[in-house]
């Protein structure tokens, strides 16, 4: 190997590290990837901020907008009544959630999708009596499955179109991936009906979490008429670092404040809500001027001026690593945190001292307008109210329908490129009134972008550098035994598993160059296994992290992670051997 195949591999190694461990976020660590491999001079400028020009990050841009409009105007609505009807069984109830989440993510961004009914479901769940964790992962794998039945059903396909494109192939068409994604999505749906009844266990969410064990955790207290308290502010009273707990609202009157300001004067009467660890209630009993209250359940302040919210942190929100106290959430977000919840357990422990990961969930007392002022933030992968309703209908709904079908129709038919289709629909959106200049560019996730743009560098130094050679000549030796139907299955394994530990468009575009040379050095047409990567690298059924659906419903579906592996095996394996029986037939060596 040459120094610039050595100096590629550890850049590459690094970014992956990086990416799992979550040391810093994803676009920082795939943009200094990109540097280094610039600087030592490995790719030349034009190769390194090729991504910044491609059609793909700014086709996604675009997409993001629309995904964001049908989400405002809830022209997503009729999927959602059609989806949660009646009382009906098990399997039934799980076919009418999966295969209309599978439509509608074939032409929509499947986040939206995930974060739109997520809420719902987990409210139909509940009021039936079902645990949701019976219907959350099945809802992010049917989005799954639905973004491989056309190009713009996710970004990786865009992506991948890109990377052919810069490859001097044409783009993949609209329908072209249909050929192998369509049949997954189809036998994939299938399989979720018949098989998550009997693979997925009964977890508890959230919010059953904070019910079931809210003596263990709140405490409320009176202050007394006259008392020491009374008159004085919560900090000078000596309320803002005790033992164990922390003030999290305020009832007087039937007036709820939430949360608690170290300002906020206490009067007589006040109802003062700490949220903590119960067992560490001396600070409290010591404290003169407070009484115990009688009231013990946690969730009765859900008023018109508090809500709970469940939030789910991302992988690239600047919370990762830091604790409640060190970001001084209360202060930032205007909310108090109630409960954490990670790998299907509630964290037993003093909630402002404990470092939070990707995937913790959240439940926090806010004001109503909390989810629309963070709801499109990097700061939460996901923002729901608990016991919230389907978004009405409005009379924008049908103008969006009509942009997403024009997009569609252009694109498919061929009249112009994907590129000015979602382009022009992004902009007669804006123009039209479907969503505001500042809500179109909230809507795009910039990280996202970057990430994308910036790993069309790291990509082209992995080929320019030779290193792609070098492991396609040694994926090929292994499996050349096997025919080439025994190189794609390896070059489809193991982007299954690189997608499971990074996000999915790294994925695609590390493995995009050692696929196409893996296929070239065996004298094989490579245009199948870029369709190959393309869809393997969008469906991580393995892992709550590998796909940001997967970690939106990670929580709020009390899973643990071994509960993915559980149901997603099976898919996993139908998504291998569909690729590797369906690719030759469509595309052949």
């Amino acid at each position: 190997m040459t120094w610039e195949a050595w100096f590629t591999l550890a850049v590459v190694v690094i970014i992956l590290v990086v990416l799992v461990r979550d040391l810093v976020a994803p676009a920082a660590a795939m943009v200094g990837g990109m540097v280094a491999v610039l600087v030592a001079g490995i790719v030349t400028p034009e190769e390194a901020f090729a991504g910044f020009a491609n059609p793909a990050p700014i086709t996604v841009a675009a997409l993001f907008v629309l995904a964001r409009a049908v989400e405002k105007t809830g022209a997503l609505t009729p999927v959602v009544r059609m989806t949660l009807g009646a009382t009906v069984g098990m399997r039934r109830s799980l076919a009418r959630l999966v295969f209309p989440t599978i439509s509608a993510s074939a032409f929509l961004n499947n986040t939206p999708i995930v974060a739109m009914l997520l809420p719902q479901v987990e409210r139909w769940a509940e009021e039936r009596g079902r645990s949701p964790s019976l219907y959350l992962m099945p809802l992010s794998f049917a989005a799954l499955l639905g973004g491989v039945v056309t190009v713009i059903g996710t970004s990786t396909n865009i992506v991948v179109s890109g990377l052919l494109e810069n490859a001097g192939q044409p783009p993949i068409g609209f329908f072209e991936i249909t050929r192998v994604g369509l049949p997954i999505a189809l036998v994939g749906g299938v399989l979720l009906v018949v098989l998550a009844p009997r693979l997925l266990k009964v977890r508890r969410s959230v919010r059953e979490e904070a019910e079931d064990d809210a003596k263990r955790f709140v405490l409320d207290m009176v202050v007394d008429e006259s008392g020491s308290l009374d008159g004085r502010a919560v900090e000078a009273g000596g309320l803002r670092h005790l033992k164990g707990v922390f003030l999290a609202a305020l009832d007087r009157d039937g007036e709820v404040i939430a949360p608690v300001t170290p300002d906020t004067t206490l009067h007589g009467g006040d109802v003062l809500r700490f949220v903590g660890m119960a067992d560490q209630v001396l600070d409290l009993q010591a404290i003169r001027g407070l009484s115990s209250a009688e009231e013990t359940h946690l969730l009765d302040l859900d008023t018109s001026r508090a809500r709970y919210f469940e939030a789910v942190i991302g992988p690239t929100s600047p919370m990762v690593g830091t604790t409640l106290k060190e970001v001084g959430f209360r202060q930032r977000y205007q909310a108090a945190v109630v409960a954490i919840h990670r790998a299907g357990q509630r964290i037993d422990a003093k909630l402002g001292s404990v470092p939070l990961r990707v995937g913790d969930t959240l439940l926090l007392i806010a004001d109503p307008g909390f989810g629309d002022r963070w709801r499109d933030r990097r700061d939460f992968l996901l923002v729901s109210s608990t016991g919230g309703t389907p978004p009405v209908p409005t009379t924008k709904a049908i103008l969006v329908g009509a942009i997403t079908l024009a997009i569609v129709l252009a694109a498919s038919l061929e009249i112009i490129p994907i590129l000015q289709a979602s382009l022009l629909g992004a902009v007669a959106l804006v123009v039209f009134g479907a969503v505001t200049p500042s809500e179109a560019r909230d809507a795009v996730d910039l990280d996202v972008i970057i990430v994308i743009a910036a790993a069309f560098g790291v990509a082209a130094a992995v080929e320019t550098s030779g290193l792609a050679q070098i492991v396609a000549d040694g994926m090929v030796e292994a499996f050349d035994v096997f025919g080439p139907s025994g190189i794609l299955t390896g070059v489809v394994v193991a982007t299954v598993v690189l997608t499971g530990l990074v996000s999915n468009n790294a994925s695609a575009l590390l493995m995009f160059p050692i696929a196409v040379a893996a296929a070239t050095g065996a004298g094989l047409e490579p245009r199948g296994f870029a369709i190959a990567i393309a869809v393997a690298s969008s469906v991580d059924f393995l892992t709550p992290i590998g796909y940001q659906t997967n970690t939106m419903v990670y929580g709020p579906g009390g899973y643990r992670f071994a509960d993915y592996p559980r149901l997603g095996g099976p898919l996993t394996l139908l998504v291998v051997v569909t690729l590797v029986a369906l690719v030759p037939v469509f595309w052949p060596f």
